[in-house]
């Protein structure tokens, strides 16, 4: 039977190794949506026969963005390293490309510098992407991340560049980055108003938290209220499926089985 509302990143399973593994590992527990990773993706065509044979629905490809460079040959690259992003989510069929937009230049301080080169970028890039058909998901992070990650760091800044950028373009709100803000219902709303959900990713925030990067938690061990965080992205009009997207050492050392198992019945219980 099919878990309809449920999709898993393959950030949750990374224990699985390939893409086949990862999409076998899913369907045996009736998970039909997915989001790769583009290091998972391997032979492109592969991939793609692998979801249309099986019917998967892509709710995002991860990922794009790094946009800040040192120099200008750095951010040609970036940009050429983005629109090979967009043909992979084109060919797979995905629903958006997860930009993580990269955080400050090897050497700098200057975070508004890097912030404009993100909206640089996303500007050179959004007229290629339109032409292929795939929307771009800014994913605000969480702040800890904002010297080498993503320097946009809150859904009101990722909005903002939305409205800058026009069509085409929305943002992927990950529970772990935003759940503390306290102008998240407004910005919720906002996005919601203006049509940019493109995602909804789920896990949960220890504590203590050990890790800023590999220690998130899965749904129902935290202290994330997400079921009233699911009521705002619903009333805000965005119905796609939630998207587990765990990075964690702990889980990352369990059977992908027993994984997407838990992951099935935190969904069904706490989500």
């Amino acid at each position: 039977m099919s878990v309809e509302g449920l999709s898993i990143n393959f950030a949750t399973l990374r224990q699985g190794g390939s893409f086949g593994a990862i999409v076998d590992a899913c369907l045996a527990e009736g998970v039909t949506a997915i989001s790769p990773w583009r290091e998972y993706v391997g032979d492109l065509a592969e991939a793609t026969r692998i979801v249309a044979l099986n019917g998967l629905r892509v709710t995002g490809h991860c990922r794009g963005g790094f946009f800040p460079a040192a120099d200008a040959q750095g951010r040609l690259a970036a940009l050429e390293a983005n629109r090979r992003a967009v043909d992979e989510a084109a060919a797979l069929g995905a629903a958006c490309l997860v930009m993580v937009v990269g955080g400050l230049p090897p050497g700098s301080r200057d975070l508004p510098g890097a912030r404009a080169m993100v909206a640089d970028g996303m500007a050179e890039l959004l007229p290629y992407a339109r032409a292929a058909g795939v929307p771009l998901a800014i994913e605000p992070l969480h702040p800890t991340y904002a010297a080498d990650r993503a320097c946009i760091n809150t859904l009101k800044q990722s909005l903002d560049l939305c409205d800058e950028l026009g069509s085409g373009v929305g943002v992927a709100i990950d529970v772990y980055h935003v759940w503390w803000d306290p102008e998240l219902e407004a910005q919720i709303e906002r996005a919601g108003r203006g049509g940019r959900i493109l995602a909804h990713h789920v896990c949960d925030w220890l504590v203590p938290t050990t890790d800023p990067l590999n220690d998130r938690g899965m749904m129902g061990d935290g202290v994330i209220d997400l079921r009233r965080f699911r009521a705002l992205i619903e009333t805000a009009g965005f119905h796609g499926p939630q998207e587990v997207e765990i990075f964690s050492t702990r889980w990352g050392t369990r059977p992908i089985g027993e994984v997407v198992r838990t992951c099935v019945e935190r969904y069904r219980t706490v989500c």
